[in-house]
C-alpha cells in the first residue's frame, strides 16, 4: 500500500525497493530546487524506513548531463543497469502505448525509439522488489497512464508538496 509516496509496512512480503528517476535526482541535490525539500524528506522517509532506493544507469546519464555523479548520496543508492529482461519489458510497453497512439491518430515511424521514461518503467517493472518509480516528471505520468495494469506506482513528488 503506497501512502503519499511512503510504503506502509503492514505485509511483510511487500517489495520494499523505489526506482528514482533522475527529475527526482535533480530535486534532490540541487538545494535552489521548489522541489527540494520534498525530495530530501521522501528520500530520508525510503532509507530510515528501509527502502532501497535504487536508480537506472539511465537516469544517472541523464543526471550527469548537468549534475555531477560524484555527489549522489552512494551509500544509500543501488544501481540497476539495462538489462536483456529489461528490454523485454520496455518493448511490450511500447507496442502498447504504440497502438494507443495509433489509434489516436500518430504516425509512428519504422524505427522506433523507445523513450527512456519507457525503459526506467521496464526496469520498476521487472526489478520485483520495485513497489513505485518517483519522479517530477508530469510528461512521464503520461506515458505510465498509457501502459496496461504496470505493476507499481507513479509518485510525482509534486503531489506531495
Amino acid at each position: 500500500m503506497l501512502m503519499s509516496g511512503y510504503m506502509t509496512l503492514e505485509a511483510s512480503n511487500m517489495s520494499k525497493a523505489v526506482l528514482l528517476d533522475s527529475g527526482f535526482l535533480i530535486r534532490l541535490m540541487n538545494p535552489d530546487e521548489s522541489l527540494h525539500q520534498v525530495a530530501l524528506d521522501l528520500f530520508k522517509g525510503y532509507v530510515t524506513n528501509g527502502v532501497a532506493c535504487k536508480v537506472s544507469t539511465i537516469a544517472l546519464a541523464e543526471y550527469g548531463v548537468k549534475g555531477d555523479l560524484r555527489y549522489l548520496p552512494t551509500k544509500y543508492i543501488q544501481y540497476v543497469p539495462f538489462a536483456y529482461r529489461h528490454a523485454e519489458v520496455a518493448s511490450v510497453f511500447m507496442r502498447t502505448i504504440i497502438k494507443i497512439k495509433e489509434e489516436r491518430g500518430a504516425v509512428i515511424s519504422p524505427r522506433v525509439i523507445i523513450p527512456n521514461d519507457t525503459k526506467m518503467f521496464a526496469q520498476a517493472s521487472a526489478e520485483p522488489d520495485v513497489f513505485a518509480f518517483v519522479s517530477a516528471d508530469a510528461e512521464a505520468k503520461k506515458v505510465y497512464d498509457l501502459l496496461d495494469s504496470p505493476d507499481f506506482e507513479f509518485v510525482n513528488i509534486r503531489d506531495l508538496k
